[in-house]
């Protein structure tokens, strides 16, 4: 197993027009990610824009077990901050040893899926597994996190 150090990987450059074209594409899901976000303002939560992640970034989100959640180019994160190390599904899951990964690299991948799918992510995500170790999206954004490469979750 390669470890890798605590620094983030940079964001791919992207064709300004298929960013602007996945943006728009995930659209419904960001305005989810957007009133989930704003609810949460006047309880404490603070909106930055990530140009690294793609995303607006609601840190302090106060809602849910911990760690991230992303919607479209929404990501809801109940920390200040996404450099944070965390561990895998598949470690956390018992069924391998892998280092830690920087939470924003794997949330980066779930938006760069979002765009890609948009409007049709939450249902395959879901039918997927769900937010489980047998999601196919969540070990492709933890071999996003922790190689820089392969967010997609099918081969192609």
């Amino acid at each position: 197993m390669i470890e890798h150090d605590a620094a983030p990987h940079v964001a791919p450059p992207w064709n300004p027009l298929v960013l602007a074209l996945g943006v728009a594409w995930t659209l419904p899901n960001t305005l989810l990610g957007l009133v989930a976000g704003l609810a949460a303002v006047p309880l404490g939560a603070r909106l930055h824009l990530n140009r690294r992640e793609r995303a607006l970034v609601f840190h302090r989100w106060p809602w849910g077990p911990g760690g991230a959640m992303t919607l479209g180019n929404v990501i809801l994160h109940t920390g200040d901050s996404l450099d944070t190390r965390c561990s895998t599904y598949a470690h956390r899951a018992g069924l391998c040893s892998e280092p830690g990964i920087v939470l924003g690299d794997h949330e980066r991948a779930h938006v760069y899926q979002y765009m890609a799918l948009g409007p049709l992510f939450l249902p395959v995500y879901l039918a997927c597994g769900g937010i489980s170790v047998r999601n196919r999206f969540e070990r492709a954004a933890d071999r996003y996190a922790r190689t820089g490469r392969g967010w997609w979750p099918w081969p192609c």
